[in-house]
Order: C-alpha cells, then structure tokens, then sequence
C-alpha cells in the first residue's frame, strides 16, 4: 500500500477558462517582454520616468489585490460545502477590494495626468499605461465575472470565476516589482 497520495482526476475551473487565463497571461508576457527590452535601450530615460510613479498606492494596491484573492479562494472553500450566503459575502469583500484597486489606480492615473505625464510623454508611459490600463481592465472584467458567479454560489462555476481572479492577481503581481521597482 502507497502513502503516495491520489491525483485528481480533473484540474479546478473549467478548460476553457484555462485557455483564456493561459492566452491572457502571454499577451501580458509579451508586453512585460518589450517594456524590458525598450528599458534597455534607454535605462536612464526609464529611471527618471519611473520616478515620477507612486510606489506607494502601487504597494497598497498589492495588499489590496491579494487579500481579495485570498477572499475569493476562501469562496470557493465555502461553495464547495454548499454555503452560498457565506460564498457570496466573500465574493462581495473580493469586489469590493477590487474596486478600491480601481479607485486607487484611477487617483495614480489622475494624478499622473495632472502632471502632464501621457502616453506621449516617454516611452516608458506609454508601456505603463498600456500595461497597466489593460489591467485595469481585466480587474474590472474579473469583478463582472465574480458578480456573474456570486449569483448562483454554485462550486463550479465559483471555482472558474475566481481562477480568472487569480489570474489578475497574478499579473499584478509580476508588474508591479518590474515597473515600479525594478531600477
């Protein structure tokens, strides 16, 4: 007898939501991948541009971001033993959480624009924008997709939607130490 334990016989989610999270995470791959090579190019221009950021919000909008993972992933604990109530309170912190992630990065964006800095103004904001901009939009579209998933509460499909919130999570994850951090 074997102390190995047994291997699902299925992955969490769904296989299409897999193919969209995959697909998604290369196109943000892709951007990271020339935002990195254009640094090189001009890594004093990018220091100084990068300068002007608000490391700050973005380091609160990390905490932000990843306690409202760590909400839907309890989630899908409780729709999994059939606790709808408590599922969509958890799902509801997650959209919460998400949107104070949108109303920090709008006031960043805003504040960025009072400044006159645009897409315009060196090619490290227009990667800025573009890369984080199309985040903001996956933020939103996962708060959607976490609402359409709350309405049921149902195992399944709360576990899809939140691997698509992982997904946002994770990205965040990765762009934030190279355009704010990394120097």
């Amino acid at each position: 007898m074997s102390n190995t334990p047994a291997i699902p016989d299925e992955q969490p989610g769904d296989l299409m939501m897999w193919v969209l999270i995959v697909s998604e995470l290369l196109v943000f791959g892709a951007g990271l991948a020339a935002f990195m090579a254009m640094r090189i190019t001009d890594p004093a221009g990018f220091a100084e541009a990068q300068s002007h950021l608000h490391r700050t919000a973005a380091g609160i909008n990390t905490v932000i971001l990843v306690t409202s993972g760590f909400f839907a992933t309890q989630a899908v604990r409780m729709a999994k033993i059939g606790q709808a109530m408590r599922t969509r309170g958890l799902l509801l912190a997650a959209i919460l959480l998400g949107l104070v992630f949108l109303g920090v990065k709008g006031m960043e964006f805003s504040g960025l624009a009072s400044q006159g800095i645009t897409t315009e103004t060196h090619s490290f904001y227009t990667f800025y924008y573009l890369l984080t901009g199309f985040h903001a939009a996956h933020v939103l579209a996962g708060i959607l997709i976490l609402l359409l998933v709350g309405w049921k509460a149902e195992h399944h499909t709360v576990e899809v939607g939140t691997a698509f919130w992982h997904m946002v999570d994770l990205v965040w994850v990765l762009l934030f130490p190279v355009i704010y951090l990394l120097s």
